[in-house]
């Protein structure tokens, strides 16, 4: 092996390494920021900071902890029947604004996906979409309205191609039968795939051929 492809491959190979640590901690201090910009307006509003001596980060650890014990309360509340009134009652009123339902419960929905497997969606799938040659993921969610394959004279699956990262935006395609690939994949994994843009690929465990020579 000559030293340009020794280090040609050493390279790529510590690029590998380097990059799932660059991008995690990325992403870290993304989330971080966001979360203290949420954390700051419960530790001024509960002049949290009076009590940990004036120590920022000890402060948004305890509001983080107030909005943790919130939270909780929240989900209580929820399972009790006075609670469950209460929400039905809020999305309800949710469902009367067409915009803000769109986006409230496509977020719902694939909030409960990732906690329950089977929330939503029926299986994970693959779709020559958005043209022939190119496989996109995608749900299948139910089965097509009987006019669609009544006009098409087969069997459509309506298969929702969620965006990445964002997989609560896509497009709706009813598929015919003969071309939705059903792969082995929880829904939980397909999900996850998505909102990492592909980094997070666990059944891959070799690097690519010439990676390593």
């Amino acid at each position: 092996m000559g030293l340009r492809t020794r280090v040609r491959a050493s390279f790529v190979t510590g690029l590998l390494l380097v990059t799932p640590l660059a991008v995690t901690a990325f992403v870290l201090q993304f989330v971080f920021a966001r979360v203290t910009a949420v954390l700051n307006p419960v530790v001024r509003a509960a002049g949290l900071r009076a009590y940990t001596a004036n120590i920022e980060i000890v402060a948004q650890l305890l509001a983080a902890v107030v909005v943790a014990l919130g939270i909780v309360c929240l989900g209580y509340l929820a399972s009790r029947s006075v609670g469950q009134r209460l929400f039905g009652g809020f999305e309800r009123a949710v469902r009367l604004v067409p915009f803000v339902r769109t986006v409230y419960f496509g977020v719902r929905q694939v909030s409960e996906s990732l906690v329950e497997r089977t929330a939503g969606y029926e299986s994970v799938v693959l779709v020559e979409y958005p043209r022939e040659g190119l496989y996109s993921l995608a749900f299948v969610t139910n089965r097509s309205p009987g006019s669609a394959r009544e006009t098409t004279g087969e069997a459509l699956y309506n298969v929702f191609v969620p965006h990445s990262p964002n997989p609560t935006a896509g497009s709706l395609v009813l598929a015919p039968e003969s071309d939705v690939y059903e792969i082995d994949m929880p829904v939980r994994e397909g999900l996850r795939l998505l909102v990492t843009t592909g980094l997070s690929t666990d059944d891959v465990e070799e690097l690519p051929e010439g990676v390593v020579e």
